[in-house]
This record gives C-alpha cells, structure tokens and sequence, in this order.
C-alpha cells in the first residue's frame, strides 16, 4: 500500500462521514427541539447509557453535558442490570444510545423507564426497533454506511452520535443562557481554565497599587514608581478615581526638567486601557497585546477607582497564551 493510498483512505473516511453528517443536519426536527426542551425542564439528572462503542459515546456526551452545567452522569447499560438501576430517579431522563435499538443489555434500561415513567430520549438509526419504539423522543441516526464498510465497525455511526450529543450540549446550554464565567466553574484547571479566569482573579490587590496624587512632587512620584516595581504609577483624584498613568514613555517625552513637574503634569490621561475586574484573562491579554500601543501592565479599575494592577507575566504564568 503506498502513501498515497493510504491518504486516498483517510480521504474516503472523512468524506463518507462528512456527508453523513450533512444528511443528519439536513434532517434535523421537531424532535430535537423536543429533546432539548425535554433536557433543559428536567428537574434530576440526565443519565446517558449505552453499550460498547454507543456507551463510550454515551459517557463523553454526560461529560460534555456535565461541563456544561447540566446535571449528567453515565451509566454502564451492562451494570445498571446489576444494580445500577437504582442510581436513575423518578425526576431524570433517560438519553441511551443504540445504533441497532436492539442492544440486549439496554432491555432492562427501557423497561425501568415505562416501569417508574421515567421519560426516554432514543438515539439509533432504527425508529422501528425497541429501543426507537419506546422513546419518547426519538432522535433519528440517518442509516449511513460505516466508514469501514467490510468490516462493518462502528465508525460513521460513533461520529453521528458524537455530533448530535454535542448538538443537543449546545443547544441546552444556549438554552439555559450559559455565560463563560459559568464554563471556568467547571474547569478550574489547564489551559482553558487559566483563558477563563478573570482580571480579578490575577491581580495583585491595592496594598502593590502604585498611586500618587496628581500634586505629588516628581521626585516623590519615581520613587514610587520604584518601589512598587511595575513600570508604571496611577495618578487618582481625591476621591480615587485613576485620572491618568505615568509609564517610561512619559518620563522620556517629560526628561528636560523632569523633576520640575509634579505627576499631574507628566502622567497621560486616561489611561486609555484598564480592564474592569470581570474582564477574562484572555481579553486582558489581547488588550495588552494590541496596539497602540501594547503595554505590560493594566489598572484593574471598578467605577473608575483601581482595585489591583495586572502584568502580562501573571497571565502567563497563569497559563494564558
């Protein structure tokens, strides 16, 4: 088998599941609005259950559904016959996963649902097996060859149960007006959770605040400016709103007869960037970064009075890129 066979593989993969994705889009109803409404008043869980490649997918749509902020767990189709049956309540949904709708170990699953009225969303691409006969909801599979025809492993079928697990996680989670504050509760942790903190999060607090008054001398101000280390000193009204900031470049443009000056005399107004303390560590670095012109260092402001003060190296020690 040569290279280019093999990319002449990948390629047939990719496109037949490319197309079958376009045909589930296409086909996509009432009963997926059904679904997410179904999912959104659920006042329990919702318990995602399947068997073999179904039930891998069953437990990362719970996970993407748990992210997410909905209240979701998996459950083994094979173990809820022995005994996990008694981790679903009255108050849950039921999404379970069969491409056939005819899994042996799902049997127990559905005839608890109808059992104790526990409703029932069906993912297969059979309506007329068991599985699509007692739903309540059936979310239809388009009945798609496998990537892997001779063969017939789940591979078309997994990526359209994949993709309609993540729609149905979307679309809820629009649904609920899930905010991105929201999504770093969930994820403390690794890189997306450092892009989710927030300015407030980072920044040194009032005690490293390097401010002055804006009659405070300019030899009084560079000490200041020294001692706090950041490059930078706020100058505040009385009242400790931030009027302006004086960084190197205004020493430089004010260095004939520099302490001559007092800070209000140096600093530029403004400053034009501050973040307020809600801002996403992600968008103070963006707003560091762009120009003109890009700074190090922001005032973290609230009601025009600086709370703390946020330098790039503590974004990026965070894990921020």
């Amino acid at each position: 088998m040569t290279r280019q066979d093999t990319i002449a593989v990948g390629r047939r993969v990719l496109e037949t599941e490319s197309e079958a994705l376009g045909r589930m889009a296409a086909g996509l109803g009432d009963s997926f609005a059904e679904a997410v409404e179904m999912l959104f008043e659920a006042r329990g869980r919702i318990v995602c259950t399947g068997i073999g490649k179904s039930g891998h997918v069953a437990r990362k749509i719970a996970a993407t559904l748990a992210s997410t902020g909905s209240a979701a767990i998996f459950v083994h189709a094979s173990e809820a016959s022995h005994g996990d049956l008694g981790m679903i309540g009255a108050d849950d949904v039921i999404l379970a996963l069969s491409k056939t709708g005819e899994t042996r170990e799902l049997a127990d699953v559905i005839a608890y649902a109808a059992r104790f009225h526990i409703p029932l969303i069906g993912m297969t691409a059979a309506p007329d097996s068991a599985l699509g006969l007692a739903s309540d909801i059936l979310l239809q599979l388009p009945d798609a060859p496998e990537a892997a025809a001779a063969v017939n492993a789940p591979t078309t079928s997994t990526t359209l149960q994949i993709a309609l697990g993540d729609a149905l996680a979307v679309a809820l989670l629009e649904r609920r007006g899930f905010r991105p504050e929201q999504f770093r509760d969930f994820h403390p942790g690794g890189k997306l959770g450092a892009m989710l903190r927030t300015a407030a999060d980072l920044m040194h607090g009032r005690e490293e605040l390097p401010l002055v008054a804006p009659e405070t001398p300019m030899r009084d101000a560079l000490l200041v400016m020294s001692e706090k280390r950041w490059g930078v000193v706020g100058v505040v009204d009385p009242k400790g709103r931030l009027l302006g900031a004086i960084t190197d470049g205004d020493l430089r443009r004010h260095i004939d007869g520099l302490l001559d000056h007092n800070a209000g005399d140096v600093m530029t107004p403004g400053p034009r960037k501050t973040a307020p303390p809600g801002m996403l560590a992600a968008e103070a670095l963006a707003l560091m970064s762009d120009p003109p012109p890009a700074v190090t260092v922001l005032f973290v402001v609230e009601d025009g009075k600086p709370l703390g003060i946020l330098h790039v190296h503590d974004l990026l020690r965070a894990g921020v890129m």
